[in-house]
Formats: structure tokens, C-alpha cells, sequence
């Protein structure tokens, strides 16, 4: 009886938090005028739910699907009334109302926390018109066919493709490549977003540091492509180093889960690596805020150079896996080398992993290293190829800062 009971009153509370947001829309009318208010939709929930349990107590799903059908025709010619007399042609309410129904039987039959988690979406979701409406008034051609490329290439293409390597070296996996693909285009849509709603300082920062936690590699190169389009080079050259910054905290942060004696060695080069990051990060925001024009947002992302970047990817990958094949293990140094100008994380695991036992600590340490130094540098190479020349030299001299002082850090401690 207290499980019913439980039930019974989730499906009156799904009617209660639907019907509220639609009395408040239509506050201002007098009483009795609408179809339904908080009230109605309320008991049209606990209906649901009661039906429900009668049905289940018949053993026969006839019940339900009578006083459903019962249900939806009252409700319709009551809606119907309404809209003539309002000159109305919208019919989220009448939806609204049946989803209620249907939310407080789901409540009763299925699973109680769905159909209360569906009610807040629900209800989210018509608390959201005005927005949304604005939303879709002011979206342009460029910013729907960039959703729906991305939405295909990862519900579509993305489940298509294998998940295995598919070379002699054991190396491109072509999902993988698809999916660094998908984050490239991810991070741009989300920052371009970003930039539209907080503003362009703002934006970058917070696609910035979220990108970073994933791929610096992305960030920078969706950055460079939005500079290419037209926006302030500055800022975005700002957000890229301060991405570099999140890149070599969570590779230590990687380090210090596999291999915790590693950071010894580790930790000092790259936290100073990180501060001139930082700080030449947080400058170049703060200098380079230029109020953007129109024509300064640019794109979301642009589909064929996310295709070069996948085809410069997989061949790198490829000669990663060749020299490993072929050389063997004491090619570590240049594998690190040749991955970490795309990827910093794979090398650092595959050191770390290895560090203690069949490779030195220090050996180790080297590794994770020069696979920090190419990926930096790499990023700056990426920069060139996809940005503007006032992006590129922008972060090249705060990578170049970042390295010089972590190696001259690496040099003093090994000297002591």
C-alpha cells in the first residue's frame, strides 16, 4: 500500500509541476477561461496513475486505453473551443496534457524516477519557448548545417566505423581518428556558442579550459580556424596557451595515478611550463579584446579541414606504429617523439606504464618529456597550418617561453 501510495502521488506531482508552469504562462487570464490550469493538470496526472493501477488490478490493458482515448477526446474538444475562441493555433497544451496522462501511468506501471525525470524535462522544456523561439529566429544557415554535420558524423558515422586498428602496425584505429574528429568539431561549435551568448573573452575562456580537459590539440586547432574566419587573434591565442596549461596538469595528473614516482622528476619542468602558460595565456586576453562585428563570428567549424587534420593524424599514427614495429623498443624516444606531436596523452601512459620496470624512471621521465615538447610544438605547428600568422606567432612565443623555462628547470635539477 505505501509503494502505491508513493506512486499515486509521483503521478499527481508530475500533473502539479507541468500544470504549474502552464498556469504561470497564462496567469494574467482571468478564471475559468483556459482549458486547464494547475489544477486540472494535476488531477489529469493522478488519472493517469489510478487507470494505471486499475488496469494492472484487471489484468487487461483495456481499461487504460479507454479512459486514455476518453481522456484525449475531452480534452480535445475543450482545447478546440479554446483556440477558436483565442484564434490559437498551437497545441503544446494538448500535448502537454497527454504526455501528463500518459507520465502518471509510466509512474504507476514502470519506472517511478523516468517518469518523474521525463515531467522535468517536460516541463524544462515549456518553461524554454521564449528562448527557444528566439533561439531559432536568430540561427543562421552556417550554424544549422553545422549541427546536424556534427549530430551525423557522431550518431551516424561514428557507430559505423570499426573499433580496432586496421594496419599491419597495429596503429589506426579508424574510430578513433572519427571520434578525435567529432571533439575537434565539438569544442568549435561549443565555443563559437559560447562566444555568442557570453561574450567573445569569456567564451573562449570557458571552451578553453573545457576542451583542454579532453585534447589541447583540438582546442588549438579549432581556434586557429575560427582566427582564420575572421575573429581576434588574441583572445584565441589567449584560450590556446591557457589549454596548453590543462594539457600538462592532466598529463601529470596521469602520471601521478600509474607511476606517482615519476612526478619527482616530472613536476617541477612542468609547473613552470604551466605558470609561463598561464600567464601569458591570461595576457593575451586581457590585451586582446576588440568588440567583434557580425562578420567576426564566423563559422561553427568547417568540415574539410576536420578531413585534413584526420588524414595528417592517421599518417602520423601510422609511423608511430611503424618505427615501434620495425625498431622496437628502443625507438621509445623517437615514438614519443612522433606521437606526441598529435597526442600528448598515449605516450605519457605508455611511458609511465613501462616506468620502473622495463625503462628507468629517468628514462621514463625523458620520454613523457619530449613527448610534452613535441605536442607543444606540434599544437604551434597545427596553429601555422590552420590559422593566421598573428594567431600562430602569438602562441609560439608563449609555447617557446613555456619550453625554455621547463628546460632550463629539467637542466637545473639534474645538475643538482
Amino acid at each position: 500500500m505505501d509503494h502505491l501510495i508513493f506512486r499515486l502521488a509521483v503521478s499527481l506531482a508530475i500533473g502539479l509541476l507541468v500544470g504549474l508552469e502552464r498556469g504561470w504562462r497564462e496567469r494574467e487570464e482571468p478564471a475559468g477561461s483556459r482549458t486547464a490550469g494547475i489544477r486540472t493538470y494535476a488531477l489529469c496526472g493522478l488519472l493517469g496513475g489510478v487507470s494505471a493501477e486499475l488496469t494492472r488490478e484487471l489484468d487487461s490493458p483495456v481499461f487504460l486505453v479507454t479512459t486514455g482515448i476518453v481522456y484525449a477526446a475531452i480534452f480535445a474538444i475543450f482545447k478546440y473551443r479554446e483556440m477558436v475562441q483565442d484564434h490559437d493555433y498551437s497545441i503544446t497544451s494538448l500535448i502537454a496534457a497527454l504526455l501528463v496522462f500518459a507520465l502518471g501511468a509510466l509512474a504507476v506501471l514502470g519506472e517511478t524516477a523516468i517518469a518523474g525525470a521525463a515531467a522535468i524535462a517536460t516541463t524544462g522544456l515549456l518553461a524554454a519557448r521564449d528562448r527557444l523561439h528566439g533561439m531559432v529566429h536568430n540561427m543562421t544557415w552556417p550554424e544549422l548545417r553545422s549541427a546536424l554535420l556534427l549530430l551525423g558524423m557522431t550518431v551516424i558515422v561514428l557507430p559505423l566505423l570499426p573499433n580496432h586498428t586496421i594496419d599491419p602496425y597495429n596503429s589506426i584505429n579508424p574510430r578513433q581518428i572519427w571520434l578525435f574528429m567529432v571533439l575537434t568539431a565539438s569544442i568549435s561549435f561549443a565555443g563559437y556558442v559560447a562566444v555568442k551568448v557570453v561574450g567573445p573573452d569569456k567564451g573562449i575562456f570557458f571552451s578553453a579550459i573545457g576542451g583542454a580537459l579532453v585534447s589541447s590539440t583540438a582546442v588549438t586547432i579549432a581556434f586557429a580556424r575560427r582566427s582564420a574566419l575572421g575573429e581576434v587573434p588574441g583572445l584565441l591565442a589567449g584560450g590556446a596557451a591557457l589549454a596548453a596549461m590543462v594539457s600538462l596538469l592532466r598529463v601529470m595528473i596521469i602520471c601521478a595515478i600509474v607511476a606517482p614516482a615519476l612526478l619527482e622528476p616530472l613536476l617541477p619542468p612542468a609547473l613552470v611550463a604551466s605558470v609561463v602558460f598561464c600567464v601569458g595565456g591570461i595576457w593575451l586576453m586581457r590585451h586582446g579584446t576588440q568588440a567583434p562585428c557580425e562578420s567576426c563570428v564566423g563559422n561553427p567549424f568547417e568540415f574539410g579541414p576536420l578531413l585534413a587534420f584526420a588524414g595528417m593524424f592517421g599518417i602520423v599514427s601510422a609511423f608511430s606504429g611503424f618505427l615501434l614495429y620495425k625498431v622496437g623498443p628502443q625507438s621509445l624516444y623517437l615514438v614519443s617523439a612522433v606521437a606526441g606531436i598529435v597526442d600528448v596523452d598515449v605516450p605519457a601512459l605508455n611511458a609511465a606504464r613501462l616506468a620502473g620496470g622495463s625503462l628507468s624512471l629517468e628514462s621514463a621521465a625523458q620520454c613523457i618529456l619530449i613527448a610534452i615538447g613535441m605536442n607543444a610544438l606540434g599544437r604551434v605547428g597545427f596553429a601555422a597550418a590552420a590559422g593566421t600568422f598573428a594567431f600562430s606567432i602569438r602562441l609560439a612565443v608563449i609555447t617557446a617561453g613555456a619550453i625554455l623555462a621547463g628546460l632550463a628547470t629539467a637542466l637545473a635539477l639534474h645538475e643538482l
